[in-house]
């Protein structure tokens, strides 16, 4: 097999929570050298981590760890050594930290000028909260994820995965592999960066757009799409499933499928328009007809009348469902002390390349001699 696209990139891993590792797993997933810098460990600087846990191990997989004390000058030169050859530095300090630790983009830019160097913050390397610390839940409130998220009258809701951490990973991983092809052409390294706050405004998408060219202000819709209908979650004889067939070509496949013709001859219900102003009639008429059979029976009879449908499935029903398993989007690795584990693998498939999520997550400096006796030379 060839070498993975991202062989013989060297990145030094900063990075704490779950943002800015969710950015590191994307590229040691495709190869990368990964040398995750951490604190010794001792009773005031022991890494506030459980390195035993499912999310350390999915996080921190597939990376060298290094144990250097920023702070004292033997960590730091040993650091700045490490820099001089390194392709890329991220961190998710807070400003003030990373300047006063001397190691923010233009202290190590100085240094190697070809270095790419990315950053999260929570909600900007700049203007008056870029010192505020911020999680998961607090950009998902301030974006206004959370007025829109739940069934209407209950209050906000938090979506229910970290979502705003996940994205904010994900660009960044995005942004560093567009400065690292940039560098191919310029021979020199870019600062980038996003946000948590930045992330989840963007997440906003087609619900931000509406605000902005109309000045209409999305609110909760539940399990109903917003503005397509039918679009939603539907009670059957035997549980719950999802649809989604609001579109001019797919409504009357939908009507169809459901042996319902009279609903095409509803003038009310014949444009999108309309059917948004009749989305409760609409919604209860068609859980009037599923409630006849099974879920399983209208998946299939939609599906094969081409309508986007689904089953609703807990997590572990979703990684025994068939078409996940042949995805391979669980993987698993041994560890030394845990035993075989299985982890989430890559979304991205590259061709020819099987999925995969390298070694399990190291221990704590486990390779700190290796890496940085060379140095000392």
């Amino acid at each position: 097999m060839e070498a993975l696209p991202l062989s013989g990139v060297t990145v030094l891993d900063l990075t704490l929570a779950r943002a800015g590792p969710t950015a590191v797993r994307h590229l040691a997933d495709w190869g990368a050298n990964i040398i995750r810098i951490e604190p010794p460990a001792s009773p005031d600087t022991a890494p506030d981590e459980n390195r035993d846990s499912p999310d350390f191990q999915n996080l921190h997989r597939n990376k060298r760890m290094v144990a250097l004390d920023l702070k004292s000058p033997e960590g730091y030169e040993a650091f700045l050594s490490l820099v001089r050859d390194a392709d890329i530095v991220v961190e998710n300090m807070r400003v003030s930290v990373k300047r006063r630790l001397r190691i923010a983009w233009e202290d190590l830019h100085a240094i190697n000028p070809r270095l790419v160097y990315g950053s999260i913050s929570g909600f900007g390397q700049t203007g008056p909260y870029a010192e505020r610390p911020a999680l998961d839940q607090i950009a998902q409130g301030m974006s206004g994820l959370m007025s829109i998220t739940g069934q209407p009258g209950i209050g906000p809701m938090r979506v229910g995965i970290d979502v705003a951490d996940l994205t904010a990973g994900n660009l960044l991983a995005f942004a560093i592999m567009t400065a690292l092809f940039e560098r191919e052409r310029t021979g020199k390294g870019r600062w980038v960066h996003t946000s948590l706050l930045e992330s989840m405004m963007f997440m906003l998408d087609f619900q931000a757009a509406r605000y902005l060219a109309t000045g209409e202000v999305p609110a909760q819709a539940g399990n109903d799409h917003p503005i397509h209908i039918p679009a939603g979650v539907f009670r059957t004889r035997d549980g719950h499933i999802t649809i989604a067939a609001s579109s001019p070509r797919l409504w009357p496949r939908f009507c169809r499928a459901l042996r319902r013709d009279d609903w095409l001859a509803n003038a009310e219900w014949a444009s999108l328009a309309g059917r948004s102003l009749a989305r409760e009639a609409i919604n209860a008429a068609i859980e009037r007809e599923l409630a006849s059979q099974d879920g399983a029976f209208w998946i299939d009879r939609l599906s094969e009348a081409g309508i986007p449908c689904g089953p609703i499935l807990t997590i572990a029903e979703a990684f025994e469902d068939p078409q996940v398993r042949h995805l391979a989007m669980a993987q698993t690795v041994s560890h030394p002390r845990l035993g075989t584990t299985s982890l989430i693998a890559s979304p991205i498939k590259i061709e020819p390349f099987p999925r995969s999520v390298g070694p399990a997550a190291r221990e704590h400096g486990e390779d700190t001699l290796e890496i940085t006796a060379p140095l000392l030379d």
